[in-house]
């Protein structure tokens, strides 16, 4: 014998019972069927609002006219169907059932209440008639059918009229006592049971699983199988978790834990049952019946060491401490006790190790009962300071790994709560079970879905998503976006998924949580209305639970800069090309830090100083291996690398700077480029990297212009004006041929002062050769000297600027690929 049970959804329509009922012919060719039904999709929650409304004095008839059409909708849809169903025989039972049901709820107006016993009649009418049509329509495809009326075989030995619990033992006696019909398809309404008066009562929450599990249990099963509209048991929510696993087999212990935690796969009540009585339990899909489904029995897949993770929403932390808790034998006992008295169920305990304090979980609708009973048990120990005040934290959640393999496996409580913390997931309190089985965290009820989705990527993915939104779409903006999106099949295959989910420039923002298709991003934000607006993009980060949000910033904006840390303080990482922030005050460049460090951030721009080259990496590498820089000589500007090695050649300064222009090596006005504002501010972030706190009013800054040159007016007249200048560098490049050198721009940080000027250069320096647009950076330090560390390449263009931004981005993983 095999037991089958369908839920609601199930048996919404006439359709979804004829799917049913041919899974249940199928299956009959195999081994005799015992079938347990719920109610159609929508009538228990009716039946509830009937109940409610009519004690309350309101009217109900909507819900009694939903009730009728579900159930008139389905006849008919049979009917259609077979012409041979008893359509007659079904409006006749439904109209006496429905007018048991007026009858019923006539008396619970005329009492303004609904005695308990009088509500599981009520409650137990959709089942009832599930069965009356599921049994016509079997007999109409020509099979014997049997029913089983639970208030007659199925006895409760307590819990209510409403929170029935069977008594699996005296109910076996009763069906072990009838002789089974060979052949016939039993049937039995599920959420239903009886006591020894043969009153109606119902087994509450998951009642109809918990009614097919102890049938199956009273009929000695071979199995009890769930028929849902999901293939099985899952890791975790798939509705949360796009990539959530679907699991083969679970033990009995596995899925015990992971209901008791919140999980959506058996009630703890359903899987005692057919744990005591080793019947193996399968989780199929009514929609895909071919589907292996989930096996729940006594075999253990080793293959997994951890099965699944849940979490357990709307939970309070209570905390009890204080010098009258050490060492005082009974506390722990006296808590217990208390509680339980009041009726509360305790859903996880945490001790300290120091016997000083006790923590532990309830759900929060239990919370001001509990403390108030509490507070009356401990007076004396309260007024005598004994103890603390209780500390209660509400609105949490307790998320959870179940596994049977945790035990034998190390590492993985350390692994749950790093994934926890890469997230930005602070924990409450941590438990364990006794059998090691499970581990579970108290998080925050708004990070709970965070918390899942981050510990399954731990556990059950190997792939690393970033969740990317740029601000600012111009050149290095839109060679990243491109970049990313030629590269996207190549990190797939290393395991790493980047999601463009926001760009945004001045005039417009893009947004979408599930990635922006790159292939017309241009066109898509062309087209975009919605202005940028950064606590909109907060706001989606937060809604959709993305769990490693990274900020890109590739603009020159003093405003955008000077949000970094409310974006760090946020959740996201921040990558940035852009300089401002690291050369704003030293207070806020402290604060950047300090907020990345509390907030578990990264806080990354490599290419504030040198573009595509991995400058400040190497840096920071260098002085964590405890490195001291000596000095520092630097070419920092592609455009005055490519002015000044122009002159190498004899061309007039004017000559090659209009030519630098025309280029676009300098910017539209090259005075932003020989002012050498910008390499000062390059030079500024090298020396706060080095330890020097110090701002760019300390940096001294001598132009690309001769002493006194008038650099007034517009960028034309500026350039009509520039050959003025052609002698003084003439004088000064004759000088430097004198003496072999040539004449090079450069930053310097010498005996803790920092400059940027003109300077002829030797032939052994190493900058005497960095021409064309080139950068160079000699680190001397106490590691790399007399002869310097030098980084040197080109330190302009669009693509290598935003390769740089690209590598920071994949450095906000915890990411090491061989390639």
């Amino acid at each position: 014998m095999r037991v089958l049970k369908f839920g609601g959804t199930s048996l919404a329509n006439a359709e979804r019972f004829n799917q049913v009922a041919d899974i249940v012919i199928n299956n009959q060719q195999q081994s005799q069927i015992a079938l347990v039904l719920s109610a159609p999709a929508g009538v228990t929650n009716n039946l509830v609002a009937v109940v409610e409304k009519t004690s309350n004095g309101l009217s109900a008839e909507t819900h009694l006219t939903d009730i009728q059409r579900i159930f008139a909708d389905l006849i008919k849809g049979l009917k259609s169907t077979y012409s041979e169903l008893a359509d007659d025989l079904l409006r006749t039972i439904f109209e006496r059932e429905l007018k048991h049901l007026s009858d019923l709820l006539e008396g619970v107006r005329l009492l303004s209440q609904c005695p308990a016993s009088i509500e599981a009649q009520i409650l137990s009418k959709g089942e009832l008639l599930s069965i009356a049509c599921m049994k016509q329509l079997l007999i109409a495809k020509g099979h014997t059918v049997e029913v089983i009326v639970p208030q007659q075989k199925l006895l409760a030995k307590k819990g209510g009229y409403l929170e029935a619990q069977i008594d699996i033992e005296a109910s076996r006696a009763l069906f072990e006592a009838e002789e089974i019909v060979k052949g016939a398809i039993y049937l039995m309404p599920g959420f239903t049971a009886g006591n020894a008066e043969g009153e109606t009562l119902v087994l509450g929450r998951n009642g109809s699983d918990y009614s097919a599990a102890v049938l199956a249990a009273c009929l000695k099963a071979e199995c009890c199988e769930i028929w849902t509209d999901v293939d099985g048991v899952y890791s975790c929510d798939p509705r949360l978790v796009k990539d959530a696993k679907l699991l083969d087999s679970l033990s009995y212990a596995e899925a015990m834990e992971l209901s008791y935690f919140g999980a959506k796969v058996l009630h703890p009540k359903t899987i005692a049952p057919i744990s005591q009585h080793h019947i193996p339990c399968l989780i199929k899909n009514t929609n895909n019946p071919q589907a292996p489904g989930t096996l729940i029995g006594g075999e253990v897949d080793d293959k997994l060491y951890v099965k699944g993770i849940s979490d357990l929403k709307n939970i309070t932390m209570i905390s009890i401490s204080g010098a009258g808790m050490k060492g005082i034998v009974g506390m722990a006992g006296r808590i217990f006790t208390t509680i339980s008295r009041s009726g509360v169920s305790l859903i996880l305990i945490s001790q300290s190790s120091s016997e000083y304090s006790l923590s532990f979980g309830i759900h929060d609708v239990d919370t001001d009962k509990t403390v108030a009973v509490l507070e009356e048990e401990f007076a004396l120990e309260f007024d005598n300071k004994l103890l603390e005040p209780i500390t209660v934290v509400r609105d949490q959640a307790i998320v959870s790994l179940v596994g049977d393999g945790i035990k034998s496996t190390k590492g993985v409580a350390a692994r749950f709560l790093m994934a926890l913390n890469q997230a930005s997931i602070n924990v409450t309190a941590i438990a364990t079970s006794s059998e090691e089985r499970s581990i579970s965290a108290v998080v925050s009820n708004k990070k709970s879905q965070e918390a899942v989705i981050a510990c399954h990527q731990c556990f059950f993915s190997s792939t690393q998503y970033i969740d990317l939104f740029l601000i600012g779409c111009g050149g290095v903006g839109g060679a990243l976006v491109d970049q990313i999106h030629r590269q996207k099949e190549y990190l797939a295959q290393r395991n790493v998924n980047i999601r463009v989910c926001g760009v945004a420039n001045s005039r417009a923002m893009l947004m979408d949580e599930k990635g922006i298709e790159l292939t017309n991003w241009r066109d898509l934000l062309k087209d975009a209305t919605e202005p940028l607006s950064l606590s909109k993009m907060q706001g989606l980060v937060n809604d959709s639970h993305i769990i490693n949000p990274v900020i890109v910033d590739c603009t020159s904006n003093d405003a955008i800069a000077a949000r970094y840390v409310d974006f760090l303080g946020a959740g996201f990482h921040v990558v940035t090309a852009n300089k401002k922030a690291n050369t704003s005050s030293m207070d806020y460049y402290h604060q950047l830090r300090l907020t990345a460090l509390m907030k578990r951030r990264k806080f990354l721009y490599d290419t504030n100083v040198g573009a595509g080259l991995p400058v400040i990496e190497n840096m920071q590498n260098l002085f964590n291996a405890g490195d001291q820089l000596v000095k520092f000589n630097g070419i920092l500007s592609g455009s005055l690398s490519f002015i000044f090695g122009k002159l190498d050649d004899g061309k007039s300064f004017s000559e090659v700077t209009a030519e630098a222009r025309a280029m676009g090596f300098t910017e539209p006005d090259p005075r932003d480029d020989l002012s050498g504002t910008d390499v000062a501010r390059k030079l500024l972030i090298l020396a706060r990297e080095a330890g020097m706190e110090i701002s760019l009013d300390d940096v001294e800054i001598q132009q690309a212009l001769p002493p006194g040159f008038d650099d007034s007016g517009t960028a034309d007249e500026f350039m009509a004006r520039l050959p003025e200048a052609d002698a003084y560098f003439k004088e000064l490049q004759a000088k430097a041929d004198e003496k072999n050198q040539v004449l090079r721009y450069i930053g310097s940080i010498v005996d803790g002062k920092c400059k940027c000027s003109i300077e002829a250069v030797d032939a052994d320096d190493p900058l005497n050769k960095v021409k064309d647009g080139e950068n160079a950076l000699a680190f001397y330090s106490q590691y790399y000297q007399p002869i310097p560390l030098v980084l040197r390449g080109y330190g302009a263009g669009t693509e290598v600027t935003a390769a740089g931004v690209f590598a920071d981005v994949l450095r906000t993983l915890n990411w090491k690929q061989e390639f």
